[in-house]
């Protein structure tokens, strides 16, 4: 077995100058995101959320990007799991794209506030009805005795919502992450990355700078 140490590629298919890097990122970011989809890559809107609690005990996982625009980024969830109990703590977040195949991650640091009901409700009934019931069977995030009881639990509200819409539950719903620092990694050769970091100035402009590897 080889050792962890020793697993290593060397990134050399593109770059990322200033020259050619828009002002904006937000532009920049619906560029990059526009070229992972032309790509085909595989789960392109999953995105590692890093979020902490008062106190700063840190926590990550997967979560799926569903919009990105001048106001933000877009996630849904429950409010009463583990990261939304934390955002409600600590209303800041960093969510980190990685597309390997491209070479490429972006890291977006912003503060997070929820979407609007309305924008939820959309988004909630626009999924597969299996999705819709499965976010109203689970409390995301609390302890269960077997998986037993959370299947009963899903087939009894199949069975209720079987005609009928399913209603957005209370606990659950969007948060929009509000950036105010962006930074595009773009792997090259030796280990000598672009980083490219935008961060939003006081009258809402972007600043950009260039940093080491």
């Amino acid at each position: 077995m080889n050792s962890i140490a020793d697993l290593r590629r060397e990134y050399a298919s593109r770059a990322l100058t200033e020259q050619d890097a828009d002002p904006d990122p937000l532009r920049l970011f619906s560029v990059w995101f526009d070229e992972a989809m032309q790509s085909q890559l595989l789960d392109v809107n999953a995105m590692t959320l890093a979020t902490a609690t008062r106190t700063g005990e840190p926590a990550a996982r997967i979560v799926l990007l569903k919009a990105a625009d001048a106001d933000g980024f877009v996630f849904y969830t429950n409010y009463d799991s583990a990261k939304g109990r934390e955002i409600a703590e600590n209303p800041r977040a960093c969510l980190l794209l990685f597309w390997p195949e491209l070479e490429r991650q972006v890291r977006i640091t912003g503060s997070v506030s929820r979407t609007s009901r309305e924008e939820s409700q959309r988004y909630f009934h626009s999924r597969p009805i299996e999705s819709q019931i499965g976010a109203a069977a689970s409390n995301q995030s609390r302890p269960v005795g077997d998986r037993s009881t959370l299947e009963a639990r899903y087939a009894e509200l199949a069975a209720t919502y079987q005609d009928s819409i399913v209603p957005l539950p209370s606990s659950w719903g969007g948060y929009r992450v509000t950036p105010d620092a962006i930074e595009f990694w773009q792997g090259r050769k030796s280990r000598l990355h672009d980083r490219l970091l935008y961060t939003k100035a006081p009258g809402g402009s972007w600043n950009r700078c260039r940093l080491e590897p």
